[in-house]
């Protein structure tokens, strides 16, 4: 019962959150376009890095076709509100036009995430097999292999893209989806399939001596990341009205694993710290210019010395609030005399 109330309130704080930072709750306060999009960009990061660190960091694995999921959700859900969209709308025609969104919006991110999680049962079962550059080099082929497949496709747009999109995502739904995706990634590893996961990552050819099934359990984890990142690609698709296949180059999943990798592999709270992170310094490093991204990889490199294990390592935010709290000096008490 707590944990509905939790969230309950937490839905009610984000509706309270979108409006006032939008300007709809409020008429005259509001935040510019420009950070409310920031914010937003800032939310799909945290779905795919926390849902990449589920294979990358959890299960040990190296998977470099994060940008492919996402390309898979946010063209399956952009066609489909596209070609379906005024028809279900005709069908909720009983319902106010923001339920309508809401519904539509649901069904393609549902419809996106299960195209996505199908592409990487396929890409997972043969290429989970393999360990180590094999997987890496798997998956990045994928990835460019979807990217320029779509490029070919008329009816996605092609080479021109594809808008016209209804904007259905916003920051409400982009930071539930991104609340989800942490929940469900930390239910997961608290749980005894994560801790097989856990083992899998730590010494693979132990677990399956110890009688577990690596593949299966390793093909699970990829196909629930690819879904999450279709999820995140959907809502990319929603909020920002356009698609284009330059967005989901392997630059974008190496960015993806940058962000991971800044936080600390296996850590969740580490996957949003580095997807904040990142975006917050390639935006703040944009009036340099030509020298933003030299500056960038310069920090990174400064974060990789002193930092090689990324800002949390394995752990999550509040064991090291934990700690702080038990190592905290106790004043003794002064005996007036």
């Amino acid at each position: 019962m707590k944990g509905f109330f939790l969230a309950v309130g937490f839905v009610l704080v984000l509706f309270v959150l979108n409006g006032v930072l939008s300007g709809s709750l409020v008429p005259g306060l509001s935040i510019s376009p420009y950070y409310l999009q920031i914010l937003s960009l800032a939310g799909i990061n945290i779905i795919l890095a926390v849902s990449l660190n589920l294979i990358n960091g959890f299960t040990g694995q190296f998977s470099i076709g994060h940008a492919g999921f996402m390309a898979i959700g946010g063209y399956v859900s952009a066609f489909l509100s596209l070609t379906f969209g005024d028809r279900l709308r005709e069908a909720l025609g009983f319902l106010p036009a923001s339920a309508q969104n809401a519904v539509l919006l649901l069904l393609v991110l549902a419809a996106a995430a299960l195209c996505a999680a199908v592409a990487g049962f396929f890409v997972g079962v043969p290429s989970l097999r393999l360990r180590g550059d094999y997987l890496a080099i798997v998956t990045l082929g994928f990835g460019e292999i979807i990217r320029v497949f779509i490029l070919n496709i008329d009816a996605v747009g092609g080479a021109r893209g594809l808008g016209g999109m209804p904007q259905l995502a916003n920051f409400f739904w982009i930071y539930l989806f991104a609340a989800a995706t942490i929940l469900v990634v930390s239910r997961i590893v608290r749980s005894s399939f994560g801790r097989t996961l856990i083992a899998i990552r730590e010494d693979e050819i132990a677990a399956e001596a110890m009688g577990v099934n690596t593949t299966r359990s390793k093909v699970i984890s990829f196909v629930v990341s690819s879904a999450m990142a279709g999820i995140a690609g959907g809502l990319f698709a929603h909020y920002l009205m356009y698609l284009h296949t330059n967005s989901f180059t392997f630059i974008k999943s190496f960015e993806i694993i940058i962000m991971v990798v800044i936080g600390g592999l296996g850590s969740i709270t580490g996957s949003v710290l580095g997807a904040v992170l990142f975006i917050g310094l390639t935006e703040g490093l944009r009036q340099f210019a030509e020298y933003r991204m030299l500056l960038f990889s310069l920090l990174l490199v400064v974060i990789m010395i002193v930092r090689p294990q990324g800002l949390l390592g394995h752990r999550e935010l509040w064991t090291f609030l934990k700690r702080r709290r038990k190592t905290a000096p106790v004043t003794p008490p002064t005996v007036s005399g």
